[in-house]
């Protein structure tokens, strides 16, 4: 099993609690002397009897063949847990990684639900009850905002103001310095800086590489390279865009949203107080939040669903969509605002035009309190229900 993730999101402290549970060796290539030990000699360094626990084991992408030879040769299930800050197969040097002999679980940042204790259930409970689903909430604007500039990261979630900030500010320092450089050596480190801090300004846009590239004045291939890095390290995540031609969706345009809205903000130095204003840019932060709380949400929902934005040639859009593999949809617009108009539902009425009684239930996400009726199946929901509404 590989528990892989963003850097500093609790892959560590989940594996240790299991490794503990079962008496597991606990290995972590963190300290020097491991790493040259597992680089040196991987084989001998996996030939341990019982169960072990590698931590950061991209540090040593060599033990990754002697570990496939060490079950290949007796397949007792479960004998290693293995972490890692990057997706193992974006790593340089990795000889192979383990494909049909292990299981993946990618860990984000906390999910609100999480931090707060409560269910993190609103695709589960939107499917089962459809439109006749409810919620209230006491969560009003000012909450909305302290929530995306603490972010989901447990030390950011455990500091304030200015200690937070230092620790987001040295997190996005180390994924440039350590697990970007270790996947693929970079030419323009103060460039790459540069472009996330242009991401987290175009959180909830469309990411389109080409503009990117004329903005920083760096070559269209080198800005691929650079999202793909970005990805792989777990800072940014793409939506990409809905059609019901499988074919056509990974050729649209996606949409691009940091991981934490604690590094956006704190990359655009937006503090609670800058966000509060009436004219503050909170709008794709806060789409950018949602998003990345369903995305959490969609790992461990009862629905086998997936992700998705959807934009016509005509510029219709809708700002997320949620399909499961039956072809059910949830589609939903977020608005940083505490009332809705019925103008509000354009895009959503546009997306249940073309598909129908597929269409579950289009709801705008807005900063009001309850639940609001705007058609037969059409309502403005809070957008705290993301985390708060429970299975029926």
């Amino acid at each position: 099993m590989l528990v892989t993730g963003a850097r500093q999101c609790g892959k560590s402290t989940l594996a240790a609690q299991v490794g503990n549970a079962r008496s597991a060796e606990w290995r972590s290539l963190d300290r020097a002397a491991l790493r040259e030990a597992a680089r040196f000699d991987p084989e001998a360094f996996v030939a341990a009897e019982g169960l072990m626990v590698i931590d950061e084991v991209q540090r040593a992408p060599e033990l990754l063949l002697a570990i496939k030879e060490r079950v290949d040769s007796d397949p007792v299930p479960g004998r290693f847990l293995l972490t890692g800050s990057a997706r193992l197969l974006g790593l340089r040097g990795v000889p192979d990684a383990l494909p049909g002999r292990m299981e993946t679980l990618e860990l984000w940042p906390l999910s609100q639900g999480e931090i707060d204790g409560s269910p993190d259930g609103l695709i589960d409970a939107l499917y089962a009850a459809g439109p006749g689903f409810q919620h209230a909430t006491t969560e009003g604007r000012d909450g909305y905002v302290e929530r995306i500039t603490r972010g989901g990261f447990p030390e950011a979630v455990a500091r304030q103001a200015r200690r937070r900030e230092r620790f987001l500010d040295n997190y996005v320092a180390d994924i440039i310095n350590r697990d970007v450089m270790q996947i693929s050596e970079i030419e323009r480190g103060p460039q790459m800086r540069a472009l996330i801090r242009l991401l987290a300004a175009r959180s909830g846009q469309l990411l389109v590489p080409a503009t990117l590239a004329t903005e920083l004045r760096l070559p269209q291939p080198t800005i691929s390279r650079y999202l793909g890095l970005l990805e792989e390290v777990f800072l940014i995540k793409r939506v990409p865009s809905w059609s019901r031609n499988l074919g056509s969706r990974s050729t649209r345009t996606p949409k691009i949203a940091m991981s934490d809205s604690g590094v956006a903000a704190n990359l655009l130095d937006l503090d609670s107080r800058a966000l509060r204003q009436p004219t503050g840019p909170l709008g794709g932060l806060l789409e950018a939040f949602v998003a990345m709380e369903i995305a959490r949400q969609l790992t461990w929902s009862q629905q086998r669903a997936e992700l998705f934005h959807y934009r016509t040639k005509d510029k219709v859009e809708v700002d997320l969509v949620v399909e499961n593999r039956a072809g059910q949809v949830l589609a939903f617009d977020v608005k940083a605002s505490s009332t809705v108009r019925a103008e509000d539902f354009r895009g959503l009425h546009h997306l249940a035009d073309r598909i129908g009684e597929d269409l579950v239930v289009g709801a705008v996400l807005y900063t009001g309190r309850e639940t609001l009726p705007f058609g037969p199946r059409f309502r403005a929901i809070p957008i705290s229900a993301v985390w708060e509404a429970g299975n029926p």
